[in-house]
């Protein structure tokens, strides 16, 4: 929505019928927006990948920024669940794609996005509840865009990261458990960023205004990162 709202031709992925496709749709039109091409697609699948990409290219013949979006991983509630497999599938999803996609772009366009961003969390620095893979994976994510944006920054291309801290989702409370969002808010109620504030800061950072910036990580968390450790609190608890 955020890209949609200033005009841009938008294609969304999904998998396992997670979204409504419909009120995607709605949502796109209310605002404005052209309305995105949605396709259901496997982000660890290069094959998945493969298709996608062709349909961009088929109907625009450019892409201009990639948006890797994609969190899935195994959680990890005690040291019983370390398991090697459970790791690896989390990376598949959680960091691979940023570099598959970007790669496959560069390939059947002949360059890469001018623009990449991944979505990362801060996990990666400090303990979130039953987090350990996914910020494992994380810490692979932003390793993974430093060293990117190094190999293609003479091909004009940007690779970034935008780390949120907590954002009320559905996701957030099937990481967490149902108890962890109400718990943090009676303490710190403003804590939350809203997912329009995260949307518009990956805007930002492909809109040309921040084109000096290349392989680093902003964190959009109204500041919290400063003062904020409530799941060590909610673990402790």
């Amino acid at each position: 929505l955020a890209f949609g709202r200033r005009g841009a031709d938008v294609t969304i992925t999904h998998k396992w019928g997670s979204a409504d496709e419909d009120a995607i749709r709605r949502l796109f039109a209310d605002a404005g927006a052209p309305a995105p091409r949605i396709v259901e697609s496997d982000a660890s699948r290069q094959e998945d990948i493969e298709a996608v990409l062709e349909g961009i290219r088929a109907s625009h013949g450019q892409l201009d920024a990639f948006v890797s979006n994609v969190a899935w991983a195994a959680l990890v509630r005690s040291v019983d669940d370390y398991v090697k497999r459970s790791l690896a599938t989390s990376i598949d999803y959680s960091a691979w794609p940023l570099v598959a996609y970007t790669m496959t772009a560069r390939r059947l366009f002949g360059r890469a996005p001018r623009y990449v961003v991944g979505l990362s969390s801060c996990g990666a620095d400090t303990l979130h509840v039953n987090y350990d893979f996914v910020a494992a994976s994380k810490a692979v994510l932003e390793t993974l865009c430093r060293y990117l944006h190094y190999r293609l920054r003479e091909e004009n291309t940007r690779v970034n990261v935008v780390r949120t801290r907590f954002v009320a989702t559905e996701s957030l409370a099937a990481t967490f458990g149902e108890a962890f969002e109400p718990f943090v808010r009676r303490i710190e109620p403003d804590v939350f960023s809203e997912p329009g504030e995260v949307a518009d800061a990956v805007f930002a950072v492909c809109s040309g205004l921040f084109d000096a910036l290349g392989g680093q990580v902003l964190t959009v968390d109204r500041g919290a990162g400063s003062y904020e450790n409530f799941s060590r609190m909610f673990v402790e608890r």
